[in-house]
């Protein structure tokens, strides 16, 4: 049973600034798959595992990293339920932890760091062969998928980074992070009138200049999708039924754009997505598990998102 890292709910309070912002705790675990010589942690099929939540986005871009590169038979991976109780992630009978026969995520954070205390998070990276944690950041775990262990990989093809649109992507990556996937919690859990608007206003206008771009080009970067779109999918994906009304990211729906629906939905269809979808665990997720939020925790019936019509979308840029 865990005594020290914190797994639930509470740890939020911790991220929240005297002007009632929302500050996002940085992640502990940044160590890097290697294979420079007698690099920690070199890349090798078996050794590591991934602990995620098909309820949380940032878990699932890499799940999507995964499953587009091919890597299943490389790399394991456990989903955690869904529900967060006070004590955090919790691995269940229906999927237990098949490595470390671990009850609780923050069992893991204790084995890599017996004084960790902050909020437990996924994804995680883990070393099998060392019992620690590599690396807990969403953002550096789907690129050492995509470029550290591409000698595993079944479809190696896929380019997630390729070399010809690395500068776009990280100059894509710059903006849609603040304004749109972190803006989407600051504005959520913002605790004050002044942070909730200026959140709400960056991600209205981050959307924006999405849609602005998806008017001239099928995906962000031309017409194969990269690391970027999976980042941006993720929100989107959730933002009707989770961000309109559980966060207050009500100025419009992503329905309610003609190029980012479309967008969304393009994306939802391309092979291999919509399985690493699950909607009704993403909205048990927030509506059980943020008490400050939704105090009763019902979960609502709707909406309905529709994401297998057609997209539209085919002919974008191609004029």
């Amino acid at each position: 049973m865990p005594t020290s890292a914190a797994g639930g709910a509470q740890p939020l309070l911790r991220e929240r600034a005297t002007d009632g912002s929302f500050q996002r705790q940085q992640s502990a675990f940044r160590s890097q798959i290697s294979g420079d010589p007698g690099a920690q942690f070199p890349p090798a099929a078996g050794r590591y595992h991934l602990y995620v939540s098909a309820a949380c986005p940032w878990a699932s871009r890499v799940v999507i990293a995964r499953e587009l590169k091919g890597l299943h038979a490389a790399i394991g991976m456990t989903n955690v339920d869904p529900i967060r109780d006070e004590l955090g992630w919790r691995l269940t009978a229906e999927e237990p932890d098949p490595v470390n026969g671990f009850q609780y995520l923050s069992e893991a954070y204790l084995l890599a760091d017996p004084g960790f205390d902050q909020r437990v998070t996924v994804p995680v990276l883990w070393d099998i062969e060392t019992r620690a944690i590599v690396n807990n950041e969403s953002a550096d775990i789907m690129r050492m998928l995509e470029t550290s262990f591409n000698q595993f990989a079944t479809r190696p093809e896929v380019e997630l980074y390729p070399d010809d649109r690395a500068a776009q992507i990280d100059e894509l990556n710059e903006w849609i992070y603040p304004l749109i996937n972190n803006g989407v919690y600051q504005a959520g859990f913002a605790t004050t009138q002044s942070a909730y608007e200026q959140a709400v206003a960056g991600v209205f206008a981050g959307l924006d200049r999405c849609e602005e771009i998806l008017d001239r080009s099928r995906f962000l970067c031309g017409g194969q999708p990269t690391e970027a779109d999976w980042r941006l999918f993720v929100t989107l994906v959730r933002f009707d039924a989770v961000y309109v009304g559980h966060f207050k990211c009500n100025l419009q729906r992503v329905c309610d754009y003609e190029n980012l629906s479309g967008y969304l939905r393009d994306c939802y269809q391309w092979p291999g997505i919509a399985e690493t979808v699950d909607i009704d665990q993403i909205k048990r997720h927030y509506y059980m598990t943020h008490p400050s939020l939704n105090p009763s925790r019902v979960v609502p019936a709707g909406p309905i998102l529709q994401l297998d019509s057609d997209p539209g979308r085919a002919a974008v840029g191609q004029k």
